[in-house]
């Protein structure tokens, strides 16, 4: 907790007690080698590396993704674990492109190349009923403890057919999030689907491309998405449902 003065438009001033939420930077290295550096809250860290590790396609599942081992240092957090599969032996090549990238994160031929490149075809899957995500959306907001106690925080679930919450993670970057409930998901042995992710964040084109690598058909956001995310669920035939609020929610891709 920490004290702060709430300023009003009357210019009267009130000592109050507010609660940041956590930020620190989060060092992933796999098979000894230094991969990123996210800021992130320092919470269900296990879950964030096993996750990042899928999204970005360095394990095909949790299982090559081994010996965890999470350690406070002095200036944050390091997160190392030991990659097996396919991973392993792009991983010293994805290293150096990462480090020849500039800050901007998508800069290059081989980025954009990247970034144009289809993604694989979401299974079949039946339609989810818009009750099922009206009973999401309830249950998500008293299930976010990190974001009532703050204020600032994103969640990302995954939601049965029913619409019952069964995973979520919170954190400070809704990427991190994402990565975090794929990650508690792959651990504990579930698919994303049938089912849905549920995420609080805006529907940019790298949340569509984390939830379809790693197996979702469904996705709801509670934004709008941009043009490319629309783009690149239409083009997987992921089920894009988006604005999602207690009454009403847009189905992209019908």
């Amino acid at each position: 907790m920490a004290e702060a003065v709430e300023v009003g438009a009357d210019g009267n001033r009130l000592a109050v007690t507010r609660k940041w939420v956590p930020e620190a930077p989060i060092a992933l290295e796999f098979n000894g080698l230094a991969y990123a550096v996210m800021m992130a809250t320092p919470a269900d860290l296990a879950d964030f590396a096993t996750g990042f590790a899928l999204s970005e396609g360095l394990a095909a599942h949790a299982g090559e993704v081994t010996d965890l081992a999470i350690a406070e240092v002095e200036l944050g957090w390091i997160v190392r674990a030991t990659l097996s599969g396919l991973g392993a032996e792009q991983l010293g090549e994805r290293v150096r492109s990462r480090v020849a990238e500039s800050s901007c994160g998508l800069c290059g031929i081989e980025n954009l190349e990247a970034v144009a490149r289809p993604l694989p075809p979401v299974a079949a899957h039946d339609a989810i009923e818009p009750q099922a995500i009206f009973a999401a959306l309830a249950a998500l907001k008293t299930g976010q403890p990190l974001s009532l106690a703050t204020g600032a925080a994103h969640a990302a679930a995954w939601a049965d057919p029913a619409g019952a919450i069964l995973c979520l993670r919170e954190d400070v970057g809704r990427h991190n999030a994402l990565d975090k409930l794929i990650g508690a998901m792959a651990l504990a042995g579930k698919p994303l689907c049938p089912g849905f992710v549920l995420s609080t964040a805006r529907c940019s084109y790298e949340i569509v491309e984390k939830a379809v690598r790693t197996g979702a058909t469904t996705l709801v956001t509670v934004s709008l998405p941009t043009s490319l995310a629309v783009e690149r669920a239409k083009a997987a035939g992921l089920s894009l449902w988006v604005l999602a609020r207690d009454d009403s929610v847009l189905l992209v891709n019908p």
